[in-house]
């Protein structure tokens, strides 16, 4: 179900509060991606989200604790600049960090299919909804500014050929 920014009375009535993703699974209800991806990986364990080797995993949850901590700063920053009064400065040192880790993930991407490793996995599912405005349309009726952050300041250069490819690899799995 797609949830409208506007009214969040649909997951909140789930959910007892007003962040997505939220997962209901046979009455058992589930928010905050990372706990989600724990559960679907208790609850339908094949296929893996995460690896099976300790030290793998670990990687993983790293991965996924820095995604959703440091990286998710910037854009967060920049949607609160715009929100306020735009201060030019602010934005231009966010974009600017932004636009640096799209290398950091293209780097990740050499010689892989996915982040970590060859195989997908919740680290792909954790980072493809905001590193797909990169390189896929946004839907013209999307009015989310968020939205037009990550579209705005995530440059898919030239040599970003893996990061475009994963891209459209993540957005090309089939869909529930």
């Amino acid at each position: 179900m797609v949830i409208d920014w506007d009214d969040r009375s649909p997951v909140e009535a789930v959910s007892g509060q007003s962040l997505v993703p939220v997962i209901d699974d046979d009455g058992r209800v589930v928010s905050d991606s990372t706990r989600i991806f724990g559960y679907l990986e208790e609850r339908y364990p094949d296929p893996p989200l995460y690896p099976s080797d300790p030290a793998r995993r670990a990687e993983t949850e790293i991965f996924i604790d820095w995604f959703n901590e440091v990286w998710k700063r910037s854009p967060n920053a920049i949607d609160e600049e715009l929100e306020k009064n735009a201060h030019p400065a602010a934005i231009a040192t966010e974009s600017k960090r932004m636009a640096v880790r799209m290398s950091l993930f293209e780097d990740m991407l050499t010689g892989r299919n996915y982040l970590m490793g060859d195989r997908v996995s919740a680290a792909d599912f954790a980072a493809f909804p905001f590193l797909k405005y990169a390189a896929l349309p946004v839907d013209p009726s999307d009015d989310e500014p968020f939205h037009r952050v990550l579209a705005d300041h995530q440059p898919l250069r030239k040599g970003h050929s893996s990061l475009r490819d994963w891209i459209e690899r993540i957005d090309a799995l089939p869909r529930a």
